[in-house]
């Protein structure tokens, strides 16, 4: 059962049937609206150009990356990812990508190896035009000594990206609600990066799943949340769980800079459901032209 009743509205300013073409798209203006190209992935596998230029024409502005490996970007160099992005009409905004600490390290408190690692991978998403870069799970550990060990490997990583003109930040799912020892991790997390180096990026439908409010955090954590993953069961606005109303009204105090797209499951093809998510958004009053001005 969720835990706050704004989530429970049944008519919301954004409400819109995402099975039907809402002919007013062609009016609607265009917005700076992101797309995390992990929605399009079986496409991307088959035909990775195609699909960047698709991506471009139904109307997304920036893309989030899910493919770095090897100091490339689905298996193109820095420099050709960020031209294939903007030759699609795009630009390059962040990046899901991590690489966890070693048992040896999180004992020790040592984190030189993997730093190492993440020296290699700051300077490639630099070369990409990356502005983010955002570590999309981490397990939940055993004690909070681990934990605190986490949050000071992030706090040291987001160090290193903000000397090189980036941020990093750190993408939730359902189980940073669960506890580790009498914390929520989560919260812990939150508590014990320095924002100076560390935001996170919210997925506000795992919250709801976690059970809880985006807007709680909203306004538990001011201007932590400085990306926002819109998504839902499926298309956006598909389920009626995810009160999005709410959140659209609260994005100041969240700190939100960019709104990102992510579709994992579909009722339609991965294309056409990317495409009714982006005008559910282009179609709702409440969704901002632009987010970071």
């Amino acid at each position: 059962m969720l835990l706050s009743g704004i989530f429970l509205a049944l008519i919301c300013s954004c409400a819109s049937n995402p099975n039907t073409e809402d002919k007013t798209q062609e009016n609607a203006p265009k917005k700076e609206i992101a797309i995390q190209l992990y929605s399009l992935r079986d496409d991307i596998s088959k035909d990775y150009a195609g699909t960047i230029k698709k991506a471009g024409e139904i109307g997304y502005t920036a893309i989030e990356a899910a493919g770095y490996g090897d100091g490339k970007f689905y298996g193109r160099t820095p420099e050709e990812f960020k031209a294939d992005i903007e030759n699609a009409g795009m630009t390059v905004l962040s990046s899901h990508t991590t690489k966890n600490l070693t048992d040896k390290e999180l004992a020790s408190g040592d984190f030189s190896e993997t730093l190492t690692w993440w020296d290699e991978c700051i300077q490639a998403h630099k070369a990409a035009g990356m502005k983010y870069i955002v570590a999309p799970w981490m397990d939940v550990p055993k004690t909070l000594k681990d934990l605190k060990s986490y949050c000071d490997f992030y706090n040291e990583i987001g160090k290193r990206c903000k000397e090189n003109g980036m941020s990093f930040g750190y993408h939730n799912h359902a189980h940073e609600f669960e506890k580790v020892e009498d914390q929520v991790m989560l919260d812990y997390m939150i508590e014990n990066t320095n924002p100076e180096y560390v935001f996170y990026e919210m997925d506000v439908y795992w919250v709801v799943r976690g059970g809880q409010s985006p807007v709680d955090y909203f306004n538990k954590y001011p201007g932590r949340f400085t990306l926002l993953h819109i998504k839902d069961n499926k298309e956006l606005g598909q389920s009626g769980m995810v009160g999005f109303d709410a959140i659209f009204k609260n994005t100041d105090v969240a700190g939100t800079k960019h709104l990102i797209v992510e579709v994992e499951q579909y009722n339609f093809t991965p294309e056409e459901s990317v495409k009714k998510s982006l005008e559910y958004l282009q179609n709702c009053p409440l969704v901002k032209a632009s987010y970071d001005k």
